[in-house]
């Protein structure tokens, strides 16, 4: 009698062939995968109940001598002059949910001015952006009439105009600064390397792209993250310590008017200065010029160098005003 004996089938197979099936599932339902645990670094929104108010001179009222005076019957505090002193300015504040992937690179032919094509090393960041629908809202006191506090209320949709800084943390020989910059590019040529490398089953905009969208309110039933990219090239490939600056998360600002930098008769606003409320996402990377390779970029500071960043050792990322 002939035997016939089956093999098992090892588990190495099954895994793979598991994870073939998986794929093929979300490529007939429309669902973009997954990444795997710890691919992805998701920064939550970040709401400061000081962002909902401000207190300001209208120096358009205060810089006009002629409107102070001194009443007979009320106190100067009741007179235009003496009212535009400390004004509260208060508004609803939004904040975006930031997610990112390692910072990486890529090698694409990048066509030039003159229409030449040069290749090019790009630096990349992929990210996603997520509406929670929360918003900062200032709240009149229902009990003592003027006075405020703020709560987190819903807020509806919202756009995102991306900037995105890529600024080196250097420093020279002598201990100053470099300064050196480099603004986030559309380059059509490398967003389709990076879509093909990166996320070949979701769409990834760039700046431009993303800037034409309207943000949903994502809730538990409906995810409406956005994923885009952004990219710089021509960076300087000594730099080590660097630091990338996320703008158009929120719109969190302040503003200030230096004193004698608006004077009587000049238009509205004259020396107003704005700063805004930006993601600093701190990076480093231990290589030298001569080799640039993606696997070395860390996203952190380096033991020891928190000063180049204004930081404290280990703050990964932070919120600045600038």
């Amino acid at each position: 009698m002939m035997c016939l004996s089956v093999a098992k089938p090892c588990s190495v197979c099954c895994l793979a062939a598991l994870a073939l099936v998986s794929v093929a599932l979300a490529g007939a339902s429309g669902q973009a995968r997954e990444f795997a645990p710890g691919v992805v670094t998701t920064i939550p929104p970040d709401f400061e109940p000081e962002e909902a108010v401000s207190t300001h001179d209208l120096v358009e009222i205060r810089a006009n001598a002629a409107a102070k005076w001194r009443p007979e019957l009320l106190t100067d505090s009741r007179t235009l002059y003496g009212m535009a002193e400390g004004v509260k300015f208060r508004r609803d504040v939004s904040c975006l949910e930031f997610a990112f992937k390692p910072l990486r690179m890529i090698h694409v032919d990048v066509p030039g001015p003159d229409g030449k094509v040069e290749r090019k090393l790009v630096w990349y960041l992929v990210y996603s952006i997520r509406n929670t629908g929360n918003v900062l809202k200032p709240v009149e006191s229902a009990n003592e009439g003027g006075v405020y506090a703020t709560e987190i209320g819903k807020g509806g949709s919202v756009r995102f105009i991306p900037s995105f800084v890529l600024e080196s943390r250097d420093l020279t020989a002598d201990g100053q600064p470099i300064d050196k910059a480099y603004l986030d590019r559309v380059m059509p040529a490398a967003d389709a390397a990076i879509q093909a490398r990166e996320a070949r089953d979701r769409t990834l905009l760039n700046s431009a792209q993303m800037a034409e969208q309207i943000l949903p309110p994502s809730d538990g039933r409906a995810d409406n993250r956005v994923w885009g990219v952004a990219t710089w090239t021509d960076v300087d490939p000594r730099i080590d310590f660097f630091s990338v600056y996320v703008g158009g998360l929120t719109n969190a600002y302040r503003w200030a008017d230096p004193a004698g930098a608006y004077q009587a008769g000049d238009p509205p606003g004259t020396g107003r200065q704005f700063t805004r409320k930006t993601l600093q996402l701190n990076f480093w990377r231990p290589g030298d010029e001569h080799l640039e390779d993606e696997k070395e970029i860390r996203f952190g500071v380096a033991r020891g160098k928190g000063d180049l960043y204004d930081v404290s050792e280990g703050v990964a990322y932070r919120w600045v005003y600038r």
